[in-house]
C-alpha cells in the first residue's frame, strides 16, 4: 500500500555517517525532509546533496531536521561527501543512511516489496528512489515528491512548501498557487465571514469561497 499523506511516517533505525539512528527519535519535535537517491557518486544527485547543504542555516531556521538517503554503505557516503563539498562549497552535515539493504526504500514504497539490485548495480536499477518526504513533528507525512533520473529537485521549492505547511498548520487557512512567505492566505471554509474577520480581521473576499486574510503569525 502506498503512503498517503497524513499516514505515519514509517520508523526505522539503520546506520549513517552520523552513527546508528532510529529516524523517529532522531526527529524529535522537529520537521523533518527524508530525500532518497538511487546511488553514490552520480552528477546529478551531487548537485542535490550540494543544495541542501547551502541551505542548512535555512532548514535549522524553520526546526527541520534533514536526512539524506542512498543505497550504498557509510563508507561510500563519507567518500562522497568530499566530492559534494568540494563541489558546492559546504560540507554535507547531515546524516546520510546506508540503505544497501533497500529497508527504507522499501518502507517509503520507494521500490517495488520484491525488488532485488545485484551487486555492481548502476543508478537505473534504482531509479526509483528519487522521493522526498515532508514529515511533521507528529511524524506524519505532510508531502511527497517523486522525480525522475533526468530531473534535478528544486529545494527553493521544497523550502517555499515547507514554509507553507508550517504556515497552515493548525490553523484554518490554505496558501494560493504560487504563494511565499509574507503573503496572504486564503481562509477555511470551516469559517464563515464574522467568524473570519474575528480571528483574522480584515478579509479580501474575491469570491464567496476565495477569502483572502494576512498570514497568522505562528
Amino acid at each position: 500500500m502506498s503512503l498517503r499523506i497524513n499516514d505515519i511516517a514509517p520508523n526505522f533505525t539503520t546506520d549513517s555517517t552520523a552513527g546508528e539512528l532510529t529516524f523517529h527519535d532522531w526527529m524529535g519535535d522537529s520537521y523533518a525532509i527524508l530525500f532518497s537517491h538511487p546511488k553514490d557518486f552520480t552528477p546529478v544527485c551531487t548537485t542535490e546533496f550540494g543544495a541542501v547543504a547551502r541551505l542548512a542555516g535555512d532548514f535549522a531556521k524553520r526546526n527541520t531536521k534533514v536526512m539524506g538517503v542512498s543505497v550504498d554503505s557509510v563508507d561510500e557516503h563519507h567518500k562522497w561527501k568530499r566530492d559534494i563539498e568540494a563541489v558546492c562549497g559546504s560540507p554535507a552535515d547531515f546524516p546520510i543512511i546506508d540503505d544497501t539493504s533497500l529497508q527504507v526504500a522499501k518502507l517509503y514504497n520507494m521500490l517495488p516489496a520484491d525488488a532485488y539490485l545485484p551487486d555492481g548495480r548502476t543508478p537505473a536499477d534504482s531509479a526509483t528512489v528519487r522521493t522526498v518526504f515532508i514529515i511533521g513533528p507528529d511524524k506524519k507525512i505532510r508531502l511527497t515528491l517523486a522525480y525522475p533520473m533526468s530531473v534535478g529537485r528544486n529545494f527553493a521549492e521544497i523550502l517555499r512548501a515547507l514554509d507553507a505547511i508550517q504556515a497552515t498548520d493548525g490553523v484554518p487557512v490554505a496558501t494560493p498557487a504560487d504563494w511565499q512567505p509574507g503573503e496572504d492566505v486564503i481562509v477555511a471554509l470551516s469559517l464563515n465571514d464574522e467568524q473570519a474577520k474575528e480571528k483574522f480581521g480584515e478579509l479580501d473576499i474575491k469570491l464567496p469561497y476565495l477569502r483572502f486574510a494576512k498570514a497568522p503569525a505562528k
